[in-house]
């Protein structure tokens, strides 16, 4: 069991939380696959064990997820019961369905974000931005994938476009399909979480059985029109790699609603932010104010106009979305 909990990532910060928490016959272990409120854990027995959460959980918004840290206990009926869940260190988050604000946590305690696109179609540039700045906020790192290389017709210009996003995102090019993922595999170390993001069909399952070394995940076959994937994942899972750390899987999200607030903007747009330093107002939103050096340099070229655009879109988004919660707090 040691050198499981080593490989999930327990750490001298978990073992803190966990002496914090733990009440007596409760056991420590870490969620590897949530489905509605079944969840199933390792490291609590030498074999994944399935718990439920109490009802509790979920409508005071704390309900676990894949890659949490929780503590389990037994109930009258000898079944395994999550007991709490410990503080996350890093953690996804996306505004859930539905006309009330709340958040939807994703994956927790994550190391690398792999934001992961196809190129088996056109770069949706504007959605990888997106991604971008809820990836900033979750406190872990984020890294660019672009998956299935040997259909792309001009490499070189596929990675040109997404290195202009983020100079200090890495990026790296493999193929799935035929297992060429050696450059993300630096990420994948013992003790570290890796999770995959990305829409559907983009070949996340792909990439986790070929750095797995096994057929772990259920892929889709290849459409004949289009040359995508089929999506097929439908629920998150934490795996376990062979030489060592995890890796999260994550169903393709067909929409992706902000949660948080606008501060991430700043990194995913920094060239917009430089220049926006020497606006007349400090809050200039680089629409119709007087004295605007992003508007000018929007005009002279130094600032692709799409991407100013993009900008405008997700900070009324987030401004929406704060004048949502504040019409639920008051509510």
């Amino acid at each position: 069991m040691e050198a499981l909990f080593r490989q999930l990532g327990y750490d001298s910060e978990v073992e803190r939380d966990w002496q914090s928490l733990a009440e007596p016959g409760q056991r420590l272990g870490r969620v590897c696959r949530a489905t509605r409120r079944d969840y199933t854990i390792l490291g609590v027995e030498d074999r994944p064990v399935r718990v439920r959460a109490p009802g509790r959980m979920f409508r005071d918004d704390q309900a676990p997820t894949v890659g949490d840290w929780v503590g389990v206990r037994g109930d009258d009926h000898g079944r395994w019961v999550i007991a709490c869940v410990l503080p996350r260190r890093s953690a996804f988050y996306r505004r859930a369905a539905g006309r009330v604000p709340l958040p939807q946590v994703v994956a927790a305690n994550i190391d690398t974000l792999l934001i992961v696109s196809g190129l088996d179609g056109e770069l949706n540039l504007r959605r990888l931005e997106r991604y971008l700045a809820l990836a900033w906020q979750s406190g872990a790192v984020p890294v660019f994938v672009l998956n299935k290389v040997d259909l792309c017709a001009d490499l070189d210009d596929a990675k040109a476009l997404v290195s202009a996003l983020a100079a200090d995102v890495p990026l790296h090019l493999v193929c799935g399909k035929s297992g060429d993922v050696g450059e993300i595999r630096q990420y994948v170390a013992e003790g570290r979480t890796c999770a995959l993001l990305g829409s559907s069909g983009v070949g996340k399952s792909t990439l986790i059985n070929a750095l797995v070394g096994e057929q772990r995940m259920e892929v889709g076959e290849v459409r004949e029109d289009d040359r995508r994937g089929r999506h097929t994942t439908t629920h998150r899972e934490l795996c376990l790699v062979s030489d060592g750390g995890v890796l999260i899987d994550t169903p393709g999200m067909r929409e992706l609603q902000l949660w948080g607030d606008a501060r991430a903007l700043d990194r995913v747009f920094a060239e917009i932010a430089e220049v926006a330093a020497r606006c007349r107002f400090g809050d200039c939103r680089h629409r119709d104010e007087p004295n605007c050096a992003v508007r000018e340099a929007v005009g002279s070229g130094e600032i692709d106009a799409a991407r100013l655009s993009s900008l405008q879109e997700l900070f009324d988004e987030f401004a929406e979305l704060a004048e949502a919660l504040r019409q639920h707090r008051n509510s």
